[in-house]
C-alpha cells in the first residue's frame, strides 16, 4: 500500500479515533500505552472493513494516527462535535487505562481566531522533530555522495522531491533506521529545505502566526507570535550550516557575506527583511533575523479593526495621505512603521509617479506607476557603492510626484529635507525615535552628519517647513501594536519648532486577558492642514472627524 493510501485511510478513522480517545486524553497517556490501544482499535476497525495490512504498513498507519491525535489543529473541536463520546475504553487487558506521565502537559485549547492550538511553535511535533533530526545527522553526508549538488538545485522541488525519496529509502534500509512514513516524508522536507530553502527555518517562514525569525547561531532559534517572544527547539548542525543558509539569501539579490563584508541587509523572494552579521562580529555564530513579508495587506481599516488606531485617527489619516502632507512615521524597532507606513501609501492616487528608496526593498504599494531603487555595498575593492543619498539626488531628476524614503539615518536627511520643500508634496519616510519631539532632533542631529555647514536655527527651519505631521507608533508591553501620537508641525517660534498633537493614546489599565486597555484621546483642536484638505475638498470631513 502506498503513502496516499495510507493518509486516506488515516483521514477515515481520524474521527472515530477522537471519538475512542480525546486529543485531551491522549496527552495525558503514556506512548507506549496510546500505541496499544490504537494498535487494537486498528486490528477491529480493518477486519471490519476487509483492509489486509502487512506488519509494516499497519505499522505506518498507527504512527500516523498517533501523530494526529496529538498535533493536529482542530481536532478538539472535532471531539466536542461528536456523538456522545464514548468514555475511553475500560481497563482490561487489550484496553490499558490511561496513565498520567510524570512530565506530561494538559492539551492546549484551540485558538477561536484562527483554530490552531494555542501551544507555542517551539513544542509542537517535538518528538518526531527529534528522531527526523537523529536520521537526518546520518542520512545527509551519504545523500551528498549519491547526487550531483550543482544538478539538484537546477530541478523543481517536486523532482527533486520525488528523486530524494527513492533514494532515501534506500539509504535507510542499508543503515537499518526504521522510520514511519511520516517520519520518512519530514525527513525529505527537511532535505528539500537544506538544498533549496533555508534549511531548518523553512517551516517557521511558511507559518503566517509567526512574524519575526531570530537565529541566534546554530543552537538558538527564537520567533516572536502573537507580539510576544517565543523560543524554538530548532537547531542548526554547526555555524557553518547558518552561514549556508545566509550565503544563500544574499547571493540571490547579488550581495554578499564574509569575513570582509561580515554585516548585510537582504530580502527573501516574498519581500521579507533579513539582516546578517557574522563572525568574528557575531561572537557566538552567524545571526540572522528575518521579518517576515505579511501576505495579508494591511491597511488603515485592518488597523482599526485590530484597535491599533481609533476610526477618528484612521480618517485623519487617510485625508492627510489626500491631501500630499509630508508625513514621518517615528517610532522603535518592531513597532510598525513599515506596515503604517504601507497602510497610508494606499491613499496615494494611482495617476501618481512614485519613487521610493530603500536600502533594502520592502515597500508593498499597490499602484501601478512605481520606480522602486534600492541601496547597493562596495565590491571587494571597496568600490562601486550607491548609498540612499545617491538615490535621493538622482530621484528628483526622475519627475516623481512623491518620494518615499524607506527609512531615514543618515545624511540623506538633508537631500529628503530639500525635496519635500522644492514640490515634492505627499512624501513619506520613517525614522527611529521614541516620542515626536525626539523625531525631529534625530531629524536635526542626521542633517548634521551630511557635513551641511548651517546653524542649528537653519536645520530647524527647513525641519519646520518641510514636515506637515508626524505618526508617533509604539509596540506596546501586551506585544500590541498602536499609533500613539499623530502630531502636526506648526511652525517655529524663536529657535524652537513648534508641535500640536491632534490625537494621543493613554494607557488605562490591563484586562483580565492580559491586553492592555487602551484610550484613544482626541484633543480637539483645529487641525493646521486644514487649508491644504480644503484644496483637496477635505476640510468638512475633517472638520467632523475633530
Amino acid at each position: 500500500m502506498d503513502g496516499g493510501s495510507i493518509l486516506n485511510l488515516c483521514d477515515k478513522y481520524l474521527p472515530e479515533l477522537v471519538v475512542k480517545v480525546t486529543p485531551a486524553q491522549a496527552q495525558k497517556m503514556r506512548r507506549p500505552d496510546l500505541a496499544q490501544m490504537i494498535r487494537n482499535l486498528v486490528q477491529e476497525w480493518t477486519t471490519r472493513d476487509k483492509h489486509e495490512l502487512d506488519a509494516l504498513t499497519r505499522r505506518d498507519l498507527i504512527t500516523a494516527l498517533i501523530n494526529n491525535l496529538l498535533t493536529r489543529p482542530g481536532l478538539a473541536a472535532v471531539a466536542a462535535q461528536a456523538e456522545p463520546a464514548a468514555p475511553a475504553p475500560a481497563p482490561s487487558e487489550n484496553h490499558p487505562a490511561p496513565q498520567a506521565h510524570a512530565h506530561a502537559h494538559a492539551a492546549p485549547a484551540d485558538d477561536p481566531a484562527t483554530g490552531l492550538p494555542e501551544t507555542p511553535m517551539a513544542t509542537r511535533g517535538g518528538a518526531l522533530r527529534s528522531t527526523v533530526f537523529t536520521a537526518k545527522e546520518v542520512m545527509h553526508p551519504l545523500l551528498m555522495e549519491r547526487i550531483d549538488p550543482s544538478a539538484a538545485a537546477k530541478m523543481s522541488r517536486e523532482a527533486l522531491g520525488r528523486d530524494l525519496t527513492g533514494i532515501i529509502g534506500e539509504l535507510l534500509n542499508e543503515q537499518k533506521m526504521p522510520l514511519s512514513l511520516n517520519e520518512r516524508q519530514e525527513l525529505v522536507t527537511s532535505l528539500l529545505d537544506d538544498m533549496l530553502g533555508l534549511g531548518p527555518i523553512e517551516p517557521l517562514l511558511a507559518d503566517e502566526s509567526i512574524s519575526e525569525v531570530m537565529v541566534n547561531g546554530p543552537k538558538q532559534v527564537w520567533i516572536e507570535q502573537k507580539g510576544r517572544l517565543v523560543h524554538t527547539d530548532i537547531t542548526f548542525r554547526d555555524n557553518a550550516h547558518v552561514l549556508s543558509v545566509a550565503q544563500r539569501i544574499v547571493t540571490a539579490i547579488g550581495r554578499r557575506v564574509d569575513e570582509s563584508s561580515p554585516l548585510c541587509d537582504a530580502r527573501l523572494a516574498d519581500g521579507s527583511r533579513v539582516n546578517i552579521i557574522i563572525p568574528p562580529l557575531a561572537i557566538d555564530g552567524p545571526s540572522i533575523t528575518v521579518r517576515k513579508f505579511s501576505k495579508k495587506k494591511i491597511t488603515l481599516d485592518v488597523m482599526q479593526k485590530f484597535g491599533s488606531i481609533s476610526q477618528q485617527m484612521g480618517t485623519v489619516l487617510r485625508i492627510a495621505a489626500r491631501s500630499r502632507l509630508n508625513i514621518l512615521i517615528s517610532g522603535g524597532t518592531g513597532s510598525g512603521k513599515t506596515t503604517l507606513l504601507n497602510a497610508m501609501s494606499q491613499m496615494i492616487d494611482h495617476s501618481e509617479r512614485i519613487v521610493t528608496i530603500e536600502d533594502a526593498a520592502e515597500l508593498q504599494l499597490q499602484q501601478p506607476h512605481v520606480v522602486r531603487l534600492e541601496t547597493r555595498p562596495a565590491n571587494l575593492e571597496g568600490e562601486g557603492e550607491i548609498t540612499m543619498r545617491d538615490l535621493l539626488k538622482n530621484s528628483l531628476r526622475m519627475r516623481p510626484d512623491r518620494i518615499i524614503v524607506g527609512e531615514t539615518r543618515g545624511a540623506e536627511a538633508i537631500d529628503m529635507l530639500q525635496a519635500m520643500n522644492t514640490g515634492h508634496d505627499g512624501s513619506f519616510s520613517t525614522v527611529h525615535a521614541n516620542r515626536p519631539r525626539e523625531a525631529l532632533s534625530r531629524l536635526e542631529n542626521m542633517v548634521g552628519l551630511g557635513g551641511v555647514n548651517l546653524a542649528p536655527r537653519a536645520i530647524r527651519q527647513q525641519i519646520a517647513s518641510a514636515i506637515d505631521m508626524i505618526v508617533q507608533v509604539s509596540r506596546m508591553r501586551d506585544g500590541g501594536r498602536r499609533v500613539t501620537h499623530i502630531s502636526e508641525v506648526i511652525g517655529m517660534e524663536g529657535d524652537v519648532v513648534t508641535m500640536q498633537d491632534l490625537f494621543t493614546t493613554e494607557v488605562r489599565g490591563e484586562l483580565p486577558d492580559g491586553k492592555l486597555q487602551v484610550e484613544f484621546v482626541n484633543h480637539g483642536l483645529r487641525p493646521h492642514f486644514l487649508p491644504k484638505a480644503a484644496y483637496y475638498g477635505l476640510d468638512k470631513q475633517l472638520l467632523e472627524v475633530m
